[in-house]
């Protein structure tokens, strides 16, 4: 291996606006595979605006961008295929079912079968959700649901906000496992959260963003 391997993801110099507001100002950072950058700083310093943009999906004033050493405009498709995004909303659909949102949600990107969701739904502690409608889960159950389908779509690039909200102490120690599993597997964090997560991972740092 390289002395120094290209990062999975890099930011160089980012600037980002919000009406007139300057939320990111010269934001860079470099995440290797097996790393985890984690975001701290109070609301409204532009953590989620930061993972967003990471994501495409906010548009940048100024600075780059770059996924495994190449601008991420050259390398959309590829990119796209190893990031899973977990917002600080679920994004599930009310009257589908468990199972049947990680089938449809996976179904055109990273085609699962059946008995691979539900045995992810099972080291989730949610199986016994699987054929109920998402609008009757808990807002526990909701959350855990949005993290399995982040580790079903099988992603390289892991970008969470805030992903233990709404998780009981139990539920937060086994994303913190499911994590951990993730960047010894070879992948790579980025993640917002209010409560430090992962404190004692030998591989994980922290950025704070100021006002």
């Amino acid at each position: 291996m390289p002395d120094n391997p290209v990062p999975l993801l890099e930011a160089r110099a980012l600037h980002l606006w919000r009406g007139e507001k300057h939320l990111l100002r010269g934001v860079s950072f470099a995440l290797a595979a097996g790393e985890m950058l984690q975001l701290v700083g109070p609301n409204g310093v532009g953590k989620t605006s930061l993972l967003r943009a990471a994501c495409g999906l906010l548009p940048l004033e100024s600075g780059e961008l770059l996924w495994r050493g190449q601008p991420i405009q050259r390398t959309r498709d590829e990119f796209n295929t190893q990031l899973a995004y977990l917002a600080h909303t679920n994004a599930l659909k009310a009257d589908l079912t468990a199972h049947e949102n990680l089938h449809f949600e996976l179904a055109t990107r990273c085609p699962v079968t059946a008995a691979a969701i539900t045995a992810q739904l099972t080291v989730l502690g949610i199986a016994h959700c699987a054929q109920l409608p998402t609008r009757v889960l808990s807002a526990g159950q909701r959350r855990r649901l949005g993290l399995a389908r982040v580790i079903l779509n099988n992603a390289s690039l892991w970008i969470l906000d805030e992903p233990t909200t709404n998780l009981d102490t139990a539920g937060t120690i086994l994303i913190e496992k499911l994590m951990a599993n993730h960047l010894q597997g070879g992948g790579a964090i980025l993640t917002a959260a209010h409560h430090g997560l992962l404190k004692d991972y030998p591989a994980m740092r922290t950025m704070e963003l100021r006002a």
